[in-house]
């Protein structure tokens, strides 16, 4: 079958997709593990706790920031692809397949192998049997003195990666239905740890107002000159946890009315998470003090506010409750991701058989499959952790780039049909560029050994780019 024959202006996709759905979409996708572990990191790095909660308040303001302004290129290119559409339609075909490339290489399977291991850890709380120390499989003695195993923990990663890959393999449905359960559970769980932090202050919590006179005092983490930079470098941790809000637009494809449904899903499901972000850090910093933030056991912050309010059970109870999260949050992003693949396809810039659709289910089955296999490859090799330290600083660079479209577009294709317009055009998209710029900024001096290898992952896509342009570019041999 011709990929062309299925594009999404075909009959090929079903709009199975309302609001609702879209904007479970963007909330699952975005809510995994990160805010019940990262705020422990950014306590490091800034000091007092109330800089905790700004530092969430500039990641959550940038990442409405840019939903909104994507919100403008969702509406003038409602298929399939999302992001790649509208680097591909603003800049063309070159950098539209770096970012593809990355985001198949890293960015997308590299997620969805830290999250699955970390549904495995947290599953390892329950069943101590699942640990990074148990072995299903160990060959020691391999050539060369090679030891080579599979731990149990990574047996329980492969395996519900592959239980969701299988699922969204039936159809649209099937994996919408497990998305919306899913994300109604985690914005409950996260709705029920901030009840319980705020109804449970501790005079030792970290929310006083004379934590931000001592993030400048001369003993203090932190001078007044260098908190920017601080800031900077703790939004690392605090834009990843509120990152995958973009996947929904992969799938616009399937969603109905998608030049005005993907933009208020966008806007609709950021507000809410990085509200919920928000509120949960004041719940952390309600019962802990600053030191207990920074301190947690293995950064585990929301296991820690547990404990002090449940005692010793509370870590169970939190261990179920990321799990939750690590599994909607996993679901998403193997729905989303293949749609995108599928889109490149249809350029002849990924395998072919991604740009088919399943005659029965009409979903990118191949592509999912795909996906799948290689985010197992990287949860096995246990690299997937400095991948992703590697990758941010790219996925940073994308964002900023596709926001950048906004301002192209305008330029070069004005008569497009806006049906949705970027709010404060052109100030505030304007802004979340400069913002991701700055941070980059920072980022390559401060965090040299992650961010000019991010680089390297995505330029080494531009060999690979040339040689697929070069190949569809010659002449058919004669049979």
């Amino acid at each position: 079958m011709d990929p062309a024959q299925d594009r999404p202006d075909s009959p090929g996709f079903r709009r199975g997709l309302g609001l609702f759905d879209s904007a479970n979409l963007v909330m699952g996708s975005m809510i995994g593990s990160g805010v019940f572990i990262v705020s422990a990191d950014i306590a490091r790095q800034v000091g007092g706790g109330l800089w905790v909660l700004v530092v969430w308040a500039v990641a959550g303001l940038m990442t409405v920031l840019g939903a909104a302004s994507y919100g403008e290129l969702a509406s003038l290119f409602p298929a399939a692809g999302g992001q790649y559409v509208y680097l591909r339609e603003a800049f063309g075909r070159a950098p539209a397949f770096l970012y593809g490339w990355t985001l198949f290489l890293v960015i997308q399977t590299g997620t969805l192998a830290a999250v699955a291991v970390a549904f495995a850890k947290f599953l390892g709380v329950l069943v101590p049997a699942i640990s990074a120390s148990e072995y299903v499989l160990y060959l020691p003695d391999l050539p060369g003195g090679v030891a080579i195993g599979v731990t149990t923990q990574q047996a329980v990663a492969v395996a519900v990666l592959a239980a969701l890959t299988a699922n969204n393999s039936f159809g649209l449905s099937a994996g919408k239905a497990v998305q919306n359960v899913f994300t109604v559970l985690k914005v409950a769980t996260l709705l029920g740890v901030t009840a319980l932090g705020l109804a449970h202050a501790s005079d030792a919590g970290a929310l006083r107002a004379s934590d931000f006179a001592a993030a400048f005092r001369a003993d203090g983490p932190i001078s007044a000159s260098g908190l920017p930079v601080a800031i900077a470098v703790a939004l690392v941790g605090a834009l990843f946890s509120a990152d995958a809000w973009n996947n929904v637009t992969f799938a616009a494809g399937e969603v109905r009315a998608p030049e005005r449904t993907v933009p208020r899903a966008l806007v609709l499901g950021t507000v809410v998470v990085v509200t919920l972000y928000l509120v949960t850090n004041v719940a952390y910093l309600n019962v802990l003090a600053q030191p207990e933030v920074a301190a947690a056991p293995d950064d585990r912050v929301a296991t820690a506010l547990m404990r002090a309010v449940l005692g010793p059970p509370g870590a169970a109870v939190m261990a179920a409750l990321v799990m939750v999260s690590t599994f909607g949050c996993l679901n998403g992003m193997v729905l989303a991701g293949p749609r995108l693949y599928y889109a490149m396809a249809a350029d002849g810039l990924f395998l072919s058989a991604a740009g088919r659709l399943s005659p029965r289910t009409r979903v990118p089955t191949w592509g999912l499959w795909v996906q799948g296999a290689w985010a197992a490859v990287l949860a096995l090799s246990g690299t997937y952790g400095d991948l992703l330290d590697y990758v941010i600083f790219a996925a940073l660079l994308f964002y900023a780039v596709s926001v950048a479209g906004v301002f192209r577009l305008r330029r070069t294709r004005p008569d497009l049909p806006r049906h949705y317009s970027a709010p404060g055009y052109p100030v505030l998209p304007a802004l979340y560029v400069a913002a991701c710029v700055f941070v980059m900024g920072v980022l390559l001096v401060e965090k040299p050994g992650y961010t000019w290898p991010g680089l390297g992952i995505v330029a080494a896509g531009v060999p690979v780019y040339l040689l697929v342009r070069r190949r569809r570019a010659a002449p058919e041999e004669p049979a």
